[in-house]
């Protein structure tokens, strides 16, 4: 934990984790309106992200970080902004 981009996608990783976790102890935890695959693809948003960083790409990063958590809201809704896709 030494860069910027170390701190905001273990944070945003860390929000995934805890909205998946919430979601699959709901009341239908087999809901198939809530698949699998947005929790991956934001979880590898963040890796990228982080990566590029790390790595000295800050052009090609903070796009990816905004981009990810664009895509969060997007597709899992996490404040309730709509019903879930």
């Amino acid at each position: 934990m030494e860069t910027p981009y170390d701190w905001i996608t273990v944070a945003i990783f860390a929000g995934l984790v805890v909205l998946f976790m919430q979601r699959s102890v709901g009341d239908q935890p087999d809901d198939p309106g809530d698949p699998f695959w947005p929790y991956l693809g934001a979880g590898v948003g963040c890796a990228v992200a982080n990566y590029m960083g790390n790595n000295g790409y800050h052009i090609i990063a903070i796009p990816v970080v905004v981009g990810t958590i664009m895509f969060i809201l997007k597709f899992l809704k996490p404040f309730g902004l709509g019903p879930k896709s």
